[in-house]
């Protein structure tokens, strides 16, 4: 081979990661630390997951513009101007949080489009057998570019809002301290990203001709015996973990006097953002090797149980709050392993609903199938949070999961997936 891997593969994914991390998991903690309410929060927030919903349609599309090595170069560039635009929003307070909603979207839609490129100039890059070699170092690079910006970056923060007590100045040297590692990568990349080794398969056609293809590879997946009841059942089976997905993060920032923990935002970067994401990756690789090892119908159950212990990890801390970082700490790790270990449940619901349409299903959060099961809940939980409290939000949270288990044993779903 040419050029070595090693050259570009780390940087590459790492500069995906970094984006992902602020659209997923920092936005929600932009838009309560600006005043928008948790209501008004989730839903931003989970309309910012529409662009992986929609990026199946997308995909032909670039495909069709080939020439990847160049727009990941220009994507780049691109994100590292929306990061400088929103590191403008936060010192104006006219329509502050309306403007923090296109930005973190724009950057939304921007990583989705990055993922796809980088991904099909990965596999003209790489034969199929090297490919799989690097598909560890690869998975390595994103997750440790997610804990180190869900983690550090907040923890950053969280430092300077001590030092400042100004909360926009803070975010604004934090978007302005992301974007410059961002140019960083975009300018490593501008040199390190060579010429495929195959032709790029560019073809002439629309956008609308794109959109087309994908609706056709939609109508063959409609065609599926049964695929709207594997579609609810996963849903079904994910709804737990969907309403707690950012209601953790309003549960720990919430002052005490509301039923939270009244955490600060160097807590919740420890907590959350460090021990809770090494956890959810040491839990989702733990359930791969699971898989590889067992067939999925011997520990499909096992699996759907752990989906459902980890909201009741936050229904004890509603009752018993810890007494020390460690504590919390030790009940995030719990939580987040779980998640990441029945996560792999979805594998099986993928595979039957689009057949090898996404074979590589290792970050959940990246499928569009999965985005949508989970986006509805997401949106709506901070508006359930603010009727419920807490503490009943959790109980009813953890009782969805009987419910699920109890719908897929009489729909004999499992079954289906075999």
């Amino acid at each position: 081979m040419r050029y070595s891997p090693w050259q570009w593969i780390p940087s590459l994914f790492a500069a995906e990661g970094i984006p992902a991390a602020i659209v997923t998991y920092v936005a929600v903690l932009m838009f309560l630390q600006i005043d928008v309410k948790p209501a008004m929060a989730t839903c931003y927030c989970g309309l910012l997951f529409l662009p992986w919903v929609l990026k199946s349609f997308l995909r032909s599309y670039v495909r069709r513009l080939g020439l990847f090595r160049r727009q990941l170069q220009w994507l780049e560039l691109t994100m590292v101007a929306v990061l400088m635009l929103l590191a403008f929003v936060f010192p104006r307070y006219t329509l502050r949080s309306l403007w923090l909603f296109i930005g973190l979207f724009a950057l939304s839609f921007l990583t989705a489009w990055h993922e796809l490129a980088a991904r099909m100039y990965y596999e003209r890059m790489l034969r199929p057998r090297v490919q799989r070699l690097f598909n560890g170092p690869k998975i390595v690079a994103t997750q440790s570019a997610v804990v180190l910006t869900y983690g550090l970056l907040i923890m950053f923060v969280g430092a300077l809002q001590v030092i400042y007590r100004r909360i926009p100045r803070s975010w604004t040297e934090g978007c302005y301290l992301v974007a410059g590692i961002m140019l960083l990568f975009a300018l490593r990349h501008l040199f390190v990203l060579h010429r495929t080794m195959v032709n790029d398969d560019r073809r002439r056609g629309s956008a609308i001709e794109a959109v087309r293809d994908e609706i056709r590879v939609i109508d063959r997946i409609r065609q599926k015996p049964h695929w709207f009841l594997v579609s609810f059942s996963l849903a079904m089976l994910l709804l737990p973990q969907s309403l707690m997905f950012y209601s953790r993060v309003l549960f720990l920032m919430a002052p005490t006097t509301e039923g939270g923990l009244g955490c600060t935002l160097i807590d919740v970067g420890f907590a959350q953002g460090t021990v809770g994401v090494i956890a959810f990756s040491a839990g989702l690789l733990l359930g791969r090797q699971l898989l590889r090892w067992v067939d999925v119908t011997h520990v499909f159950w096992l699996l759907a149980v752990s989906l459902g212990l980890s909201p009741l990890a936050y229904l004890l801390m509603s009752w018993e709050p810890p007494s020390s970082l460690l504590m919390l700490c030790v009940a995030t790790f719990q939580a987040q392993f779980f998640f990441g270990f029945g996560l792999n449940l979805a594998h099986p619901f993928v595979h039957y609903i689009s057949g090898e349409r996404y074979r590589n299903t290792i970050n959940h959060l990246y499928i569009p199938l999965i985005s949508f099961a989970m986006l509805p809940a997401m949106a709506i939980s901070g508006w359930f949070v603010m009727k419920l409290g807490f503490r009943n939000f959790f109980l009813v949270d953890v009782l969805m999961a009987p419910l699920a288990w109890l719908f897929v044993r009489l729909s004999r779903c499992r079954f289906m997936l075999s």
